[in-house]
């Protein structure tokens, strides 16, 4: 019997077979749960190409969380899909290239205005979508990279993810009541699309796996996956509003 037997999973973000959220998506399925995706706008079809590599065929479904009106509509398909949910990986996040870089001072708001909502306010959207349709015992889950420290050419999206890890306390807060967690996964660098849309993403290739002292390999999204389907399985019934580090270790190491 697998760790997700029976379990009815949503995953956002799924866009190549190197996204975190595809390897989320694939194991969750040889663990037993049934799953959907959603993709948004030009990135529907390659969400929908991808998951042809999965184990299993799953539906697609289009979900882009700035548009008010996919919020009820994505609710209906999934439940005429899943029935309930059970579990939602937020694996979504979006910054204009301005936000990125070495200067802080150069996005205006209207730029970080569509950071912050797609890459933070989005995880309270999802909930919107599918609580409906959640139990006492379901799980949401975020991606993230923690942000209790400035990093290089981050700025903007660091700043997002950091309202990111607030949302999700303030989620935890609110869903505790009625039985649902909400925590987040921080993850060490992996090379995916995303990460290669970051300007100075080789810094952290360069030496994340010298300081991590589990040591750290860029290519391997598993360890990430395996942390995600325990948060979403019933092994933490009493965890939420928390922050998982899976990376080697290295938030732990002085400089």
């Amino acid at each position: 019997m697998g760790l997700l037997e029976g379990k009815k999973i949503v995953v956002t973000g799924v866009l190549t077979d190197a996204s975190l959220a595809f390897r989320v998506a694939q194991l969750a399925q040889r663990e037993g749960a049934e799953i959907v995706l959603t993709g948004a706008g030009r990135a529907l079809s390659l969400t929908q190409r991808t998951s042809r590599r999965l184990d299993a065929p799953c539906d697609v479904f289009e979900f882009d969380v700035t548009v008010a009106e996919h919020v009820e509509r994505v609710r209906e398909q999934v439940r005429d899909s899943l029935g309930r949910v059970d579990g939602v990986l937020h694996s979504i996040g979006f910054a204009p290239e301005v936000c990125l870089g070495d200067d802080l001072l150069a996005a205006q708001w209207s730029d970080v205005a569509v950071a912050m909502q797609i890459s933070a306010y989005s995880l309270k959207t999802l909930v919107d979508a599918f609580l409906p349709l959640m139990d006492r015992g379901a799980s949401v889950v975020g991606l993230d990279f923690d942000n209790t420290v400035a990093w290089p050419a981050y700025n903007w999206m660091g700043v997002a993810k950091a309202a990111l890890e607030a949302t999700s306390r303030y989620l935890a807060k609110d869903l505790g009541p009625r039985g649902i967690r909400c925590n987040l996964v921080a993850a060490g660098p992996i090379r995916t699309m995303a990460a290669k849309s970051i300007p100075g993403f080789k810094k952290f290739e360069d030496v994340w796996n010298e300081r991590a002292p589990l040591g750290w390999d860029i290519n391997d999204s598993t360890p990430v996956a395996k942390t995600v389907l325990a948060l979403l399985s019933d092994w933490f019934p009493a965890t939420t509003g928390e922050l998982i580090h899976v990376d080697g270790g290295y938030h732990a190491m002085g400089a």
